[in-house]
């Protein structure tokens, strides 16, 4: 009966790890998705800002 318990003692331990590393993944995913959301509202406020981003001529030598 001793072994049954320390098993099943073993098998929560497990199951309870595997619960905090999913939420600290999840955590983890929110976090980026966060970043990637705020990114991509600044690159489209300055996407519009009149500025050119390339020269339309070529430099002179």
């Amino acid at each position: 009966m001793y072994e049954y318990d320390v098993q099943q003692a073993r098998a929560a331990e497990l199951i309870r790890r595997a619960d905090q590393e999913r939420l600290a993944r999840e955590a983890v995913r929110a976090g980026r998705a966060a970043r990637r959301d705020v990114a991509a509202r600044t690159s489209e406020a300055e996407a519009h800002t009149g500025r050119p981003r390339r020269r339309w001529s070529t430099r002179a030598a």
